[in-house]
């Protein structure tokens, strides 16, 4: 079994819904859930004139190889209503994987670990919070340390609820 760590994203519509039934679909389709991060509100990071995502990480240990376990992701964020149309546009649901065990992947259509991982705290700030220690395998530096040395200023809070 391979642990996965799948960073999930909404910002439109009832973002706690897409986030929850995300996750159920990713735990009877793609394995077990083994930790979840806090929810956490974050703004929006490349194309930022849009609202607020609410960003949650996943550990999950999954028997699935890194091209299926993206094929089964497309597929939910599909059947949720994900449309691709702006890069980095308003979502209903976006579900990223960062990393897949320690693998080192570079496909046309899958990159792992993500390829902008350490550019981005709303994603590195759950990641510092399941798995501190977790040594990324291109820059060989801990999650926290990554954290530590993040570009990106833009703010990330604790979620909530309203």
């Amino acid at each position: 079994m391979a642990v996965t760590y799948l960073l999930l994203g909404s910002n439109q519509g009832n973002r706690e819904y897409f986030l929850n039934t995300a996750t159920t679909a990713l735990a009877s389709r793609v394995g077990l859930v083994t930790q979840q991060s806090k929810i956490y509100e974050t703004a929006a990071w490349g194309l930022e004139e849009q609202p607020a995502f609410l960003n949650q990480l996943l550990q999950i240990s999954t028997a699935l190889p890194p091209e299926e376990l993206l094929t089964q992701i497309n597929l939910i964020e599909k059947e949720l209503g994900r449309e691709r149309i702006i890069k980095w546009g308003a979502r209903v649901i976006d579900i990223d994987i960062l990393y897949y065990n320690h693998l080192i992947l570079n496909l046309p259509e899958l990159m792992i670990p993500h390829p902008r991982l350490q550019d981005r705290r709303f994603a590195l700030m759950p990641l510092t919070e399941l798995a501190p220690l977790f040594i990324h395998p291109v820059f060989r530096k801990t999650n926290q340390d990554l954290l530590k040395d993040c570009p990106d200023n833009l703010p990330v809070l604790i979620y909530e609820k309203k």
